[in-house]
Order: structure tokens, then C-alpha cells, then sequence
């Protein structure tokens, strides 16, 4: 389950791919990914993810807690019906800009 990233340091963006299942196998890789991106914008592609559970919420909220970034400045994007539905009833849309 590959997490990877792309980083514009002129833009101060940094996008996170997550492929397949998002789920406690992924927390090293995904923690990696973005634990040194304070200054950054930060987008979450979850285009090729199918699969995402409670350990994958508590990954984005971890995440969100580390870099101390105020509600709503992580933005995720591309999700399967099934992940976004996970996300809204979970509430994750008062947290995150879910596009």
C-alpha cells in the first residue's frame, strides 16, 4: 500500500497520494510523508485508495494535531464514494475541506 508525495516548494504545497487500503499497515509510510511539511499547504489525493477504516480517521486527525493546522487547511480530494461517505458521517467535513 504505497503513500507517496509530491512537494512545490515555490507554491508551499505538498500533495499525499494514498493507493489502496488506508488502514493501521499504512500509519509509518503516511506519518513519513508528512511530518516535516509545517509550512506547507497540504492536499490528500485518495484517487487510488479503496479502502479506508477508524485507524485511517485517526491517521488524518494525528496528522492534523502534529502539524498544528487550524481547521479546515487540509484539504482532501478524490475519494471514492465509499471513503468520502466514511468521511461525512464521521463528521471529518467540520476538520478538513473535502473536495
Amino acid at each position: 500500500m504505497p503513500i507517496t508525495r509530491e512537494i512545490n516548494e515555490n507554491l508551499q504545497r505538498s500533495v499525499i497520494f494514498v493507493e489502496g487500503q488506508f488502514d493501521f499497515s499504512s500509519v509509518q509510510d503516511f506519518r513519513d510523508c508528512y511530518e516535516d511539511l509545517t509550512d506547507h499547504e497540504i492536499i490528500i489525493d485518495f484517487r487510488n485508495a479503496d479502502y479506508m477504516d477508524s485507524a485511517g480517521l485517526g491517521m488524518l486527525l494525528n496528522m492534523q494535531t502534529s502539524l498544528k493546522k487550524p481547521d479546515k487547511s487540509i484539504h482532501i480530494v478524490n475519494c471514492m464514494p465509499q471513503i468520502k461517505k466514511v468521511l461525512l458521517i464521521s463528521r471529518f467535513d467540520k476538520k478538513f475541506v473535502i473536495e
